[in-house]
């Protein structure tokens, strides 16, 4: 073998495992890549749980959802679901029949706190967070989730509708004007539909 060759083979080897070395690096770039994605979009998905647990509270009290975060987050802070004992009474009538009536009681309240986002079910519930969106970059540690919620008309009758998103999404593939709703931005909730269903499920 001559010097060339030598040269040659040597070159060959070097620039082979420069290659290798490179394709090593780029595939093993993404899978971390896409591992950081599904860890934080996870964190997104339970944060955007718990406001809906927090928006269903709010109605269920207040007959309506709510877009101002002030609000919300006085109510889960201060706010008490009354506690109803519910009696039917009946009453036989003389043809027969039975008249029917029912006797509401309110026998006491529960703090909204200890009853949508008990320790159980919560263990690291932070009420000052919740409008927060979880994320890894310091620089978007003040982005808060975007709430809509107003009434719609659906068939000649008005009801209350919720929409909740992200609006800086982890993962840069997802965008508003997407037609899959599942590669939107995580949602949950809908400005056409009486629904609260995340895009995630």
């Amino acid at each position: 073998m001559n010097i060339v060759s030598k040269i040659f083979t040597v070159v060959f080897i070097v620039c082979s495992l420069i290659l290798a070395w490179v394709l090593f690096s780029s595939i093993k770039s993404s899978i971390d890549e896409e591992e950081r994605i599904q860890f934080l979009e996870k964190k997104i998905v339970d944060k955007l749980v718990m406001i809906r647990d927090a928006q269903d509270a709010f109605k269920s009290v207040n007959g309506q959802y709510t877009s101002d975060w002030d609000k919300l987050t006085s109510f889960i802070d201060t706010g008490r679901f009354y506690i109803i004992d519910r009696k039917e009474v009946v009453i036989p009538l003389d043809y027969g029949a039975d008249s029917i009536y029912v006797e509401l009681d309110t026998i006491g309240t529960k703090s909204i706190l200890d009853s949508v986002f008990s320790k159980t079910k919560y263990p690291k519930f932070d009420l000052s967070q919740l409008a927060f969106v979880p994320v890894a970059d310091p620089e978007w540690k003040d982005v808060k989730f975007q709430m809509w919620a107003d009434k719609i008309d659906k068939s000649g009758v008005m009801v209350d509708v919720i929409e909740v998103w992200n609006p800086k999404p982890v993962d840069v593939t997802r965008k508003d004007d997407e037609t899959r709703n599942s590669r939107r931005p995580l949602r949950f909730g809908s400005r056409t539909s009486v629904s609260t269903s995340g895009n995630w499920e």
